[in-house]
């Protein structure tokens, strides 16, 4: 029973952390889509989408994506007539890049610092992006999709955009408490019966590999599985209560910018007609390298900075 009263406080604990972030911007950005703005910064990307082998509409679902989420990217995909290669290099770009203001004002509440956050997701995006458009020279015809989004309808004047926002920011603050509530007291189970020490513990050589202690095991797996704003739940009350270092969530953060909801974002590109096999594998490759080298090259910094010091006293 204690452990059942203790998981849903911490469950709404969490709800109302990660809510005060989610209800705001996301009323913000769905009145933004309905003004002028939207449009502008689309026109203001286009002529750098050459670079990434996309033409100027493809700046449309990634503004979308990065503004909303992959759904928004998605639909924004679904409206407009691309080759294989431009969806591919889409999706691989928003599976880095995507709900940037909800996630990334998750990220800052664990302490991750915002220029990290910002340099990984966009340098992640756009390198990718590059690379594939330099090595495929495949992907040439017309993409063919599996099926198209219900389209809603638009809404008129800024009463009927405010109920809008409000309804959407409303859905997304309830369907992250049926996710993150039942989460926190699962793993509140998992640590009053010490299977999270267990866990913990047979997870140690996957942790140790990316630089990150075994005691942020749980939100590495539970970013995975459920995704980055959500596993962050686990993360915020991790750094908390189990004295993961901001070191550790910073890389366990890295880790979860690259590859998160593996099931959800793999899948949710299907309709697309791409390959989604090699879209898993670039980001779980993406996400070992890339937190491996961060480690590295922390305990390098952190081994001169050591140095220094000892012959300054000395």
């Amino acid at each position: 029973m204690q452990t059942l009263k203790n998981g849903l406080k911490a469950g709404l604990k969490t709800t109302w952390t990660l809510g005060k972030i989610i209800f705001p911007i996301t009323i913000l950005v769905v009145i933004l889509q309905h003004t002028p703005i939207l449009p502008w910064v689309v026109k203001l990307v286009s002529p750098f989408m050459g670079l990434f082998g996309l033409s100027g509409e493809a700046a449309i679902p990634l503004v979308l994506g990065n503004a909303l989420n992959l759904y928004a990217g998605i639909a924004g995909i679904l409206s407009l007539d691309l080759t294989v290669k431009e969806v591919f290099i889409l999706a691989v770009m928003l599976s880095f890049s995507h709900n940037l203001f909800i996630e990334t004002g998750v990220a800052l509440k664990v302490g991750v610092k915002l220029w990290v956050v910002l340099l990984v997701r966009f340098g992640l995006a756009a390198f990718s992006a590059v690379i594939i458009n330099v090595f495929w020279s495949g992907g040439s015809e017309i993409a063919k999709y599996g099926m198209a989004p219900e389209i809603a309808a638009i809404p008129e004047g800024w009463l009927e955009i405010g109920l809008l926002g409000l309804q959407k920011a409303s859905f997304g603050v309830l369907q992250l408490a049926l996710i993150v509530i039942p989460l926190m007291i699962i793993v509140q189970y998992l640590k009053d019966h010490h299977y999270l020490q267990k866990f913990s513990e047979k997870l140690a050589p996957f942790t140790k590999v990316i630089g990150v202690k075994p005691n942020a095991s749980m939100t590495l797996v539970a970013g995975l599985v459920i995704g980055l704003a959500y596993g962050a739940g686990v993360m915020i009350q991790a750094v908390e209560e189990d004295g993961v270092s901001k070191k550790d969530a910073t890389l366990a953060f890295i880790f979860l910018i690259a590859c998160h909801a593996v099931v959800e974002d793999t899948l949710i590109f299907m309709p697309l007609g791409i390959p989604v096999l090699p879209l898993l594998i670039i980001r779980l490759v993406t996400a070992f390298v890339l937190t491996i080298a961060v480690a590295y090259f922390w305990k390098q910094s952190g081994r001169r900075r050591e140095k220094e010091a000892t012959v300054l006293n000395g």
